[in-house]
């Protein structure tokens, strides 16, 4: 079998979980911790988490589709805040799950404690995303108004998503992400990647965490933004996301 369809093999071996089962795992005190690794990798990693996790089931797959539109200013200041590491920094999008069409506008604020918090609100679709309470919406969380920002990039993507027994952690495994720049046209996208992150309730035991060592998975930053910005659009600055360039070429080589 390919890389895809053994994904898809090992995935089928792990135990559903559905959708209204995952509303009852509440992470009050979370903690997120992002980890970059390449498709050969991740059919090791299900592998080896057969009997410790359940992976989300719904409308009849183990495999999400998401589509998500970037907002920025004319400068690109939530993109510029993250090159060059501020905090709090924010970023304004709109996320599409393709398998229900369900679309948010929503805003991620990263304090300098390295907390995220994400507020969101629901919007008939991509396109209709900034009209009715989303000047209102805006102006609270990121004190602009809807006429300050533009789509700037468009990313799609894969998603499997997968609970501990005990339903104290939540790790999104996103792939076969691809982006389209709305400024300069460009298309692009991260390949053989994989984009693994743990969400857990506070610092409590992660079975997770040891499969990751054991396959030499290392914690690593990685932005779908900042990466597609800089991968589609050869006119901004990117000093400070060259080295990550290089590190996420030479993993997506490993095997």
């Amino acid at each position: 079998m390919n890389t895809d369809a053994l994904i898809q093999h090992h995935l089928e071996q792990l135990e559903p979980i559905t959708l209204a089962e995952m509303k009852e795992i509440r992470l009050m005190n979370r903690t997120d911790t992002k980890f970059v690794t390449n498709k050969e990798h991740l059919v090791r990693l299900l592998e080896l988490c057969k009997g410790e996790y359940y992976a989300q089931y719904n409308a009849g797959s183990k495999i999400a589709s998401y589509k998500t539109t970037y907002w920025d200013t004319d400068n690109h200041l939530f993109y510029m805040e993250h090159h060059n590491g501020r905090a709090p920094r924010q970023k304004v999008r709109v996320r599409t799950y393709m398998d229900s069409k369900a679309t948010f506008l929503e805003v991620k604020t990263k304090n300098n404690h390295g907390r995220t918090k994400k507020k969101r609100i629901e919007v008939a679709s991509q396109e209709t995303a900034m009209e009715g309470e989303a000047n209102d919406f805006l102006m609270k969380l990121v004190h602009r108004p809807v006429s300050d920002i533009h789509p700037t990039v468009q990313n799609q993507f894969h998603r499997i998503t997968l609970v501990n027994r005990g339903k104290t952690e939540r790790l999104t495994i996103d792939f076969d992400v691809a982006f389209h720049n709305y400024e300069t046209g460009e298309d692009n996208n991260v390949g053989n990647l994989v984009v693994v992150e743990l969400k857990r309730d506070g610092n409590v035991y992660s079975p997770v965490l040891a499969l990751l060592r054991k396959l030499r998975i290392k914690p690593s930053g990685f932005s779908k933004y900042c990466i597609g910005t800089v991968m589609t659009n050869d006119r901004i600055k990117k000093n400070n996301f060259k080295e990550k360039l290089i590190s996420y070429h030479k993993i997506s080589q490993k095997k």
